[in-house]
């Protein structure tokens, strides 16, 4: 079975870029599930602060997304480089942090995650230009976080169509009246 490209209105390529890592990781698993799931939905580049990735070790990454998209290990945050314009986002389930669902992804952006057993540090977090938590009743494993926040991020700036008012897939030949309505449309009366 061939696989089709998908169409515009469903590709999940946005405009700008984002990149994603951890800071202080010590479990190669979990960078390599980070990694992999970074390369699945389009990540421009990955990299540790304070965590080494060590290729051999991150077995998780079945998909060789270090073939395919940069990694950095920045040693600390003074040697952390991101581009020029790519806002800092951490990821971290603290009070002040803004919950995902009501977060404006920035068009270039770096997600930045905490360790398994920690928080992202407070300097870290003071060079974040925005926190985002998961609104979740606990936290959840960093490669799980770092899916989601990609996740949110493709469907937030993707080109999808609106969801359905009812469950299942989005409606195909649908009124065209009702449609313009919907969308807002002007509405004729006879």
């Amino acid at each position: 079975m061939t696989q089709t490209k998908p169409s515009a209105s469903h590709d999940p390529a946005t405009r700008g870029y984002f990149g994603i890592g951890a800071e202080r990781m010590s479990k190669a698993l979990n960078l390599g599930n980070l990694m992999r799931s970074a390369h699945g939905f389009g990540a421009a580049f990955t990299f540790t602060v304070g965590g080494t990735y060590v290729r051999d070790e991150a077995y998780a990454d079945t998909s060789k997304g270090q073939l395919h998209l940069p990694h950095y290990n920045w040693s600390g945050l003074d040697t952390m480089a991101l581009p020029r314009g790519c806002v800092l986002v951490g990821i971290e389930l603290i009070d002040e942090a803004i919950n995902l669902p009501s977060f404006k992804h920035p068009l270039r952006a770096a997600y930045v995650l905490g360790p398994e057993m920690g928080s992202l540090s407070e300097p870290l977090l003071a060079r974040c230009q925005h926190v985002v938590k998961i609104p979740t009743r606990f936290c959840v494993n960093v490669a799980m976080a770092g899916a989601i926040v990609m996740y949110d991020r493709i469907k937030s700036l993707g080109h999808w169509p609106d969801r359905p008012m009812l469950p299942g897939g989005p409606l195909t030949g649908a009124h065209p009246t009702r449609d313009l309505h919907r969308r807002g449309g002007p509405i004729k009366r006879t």
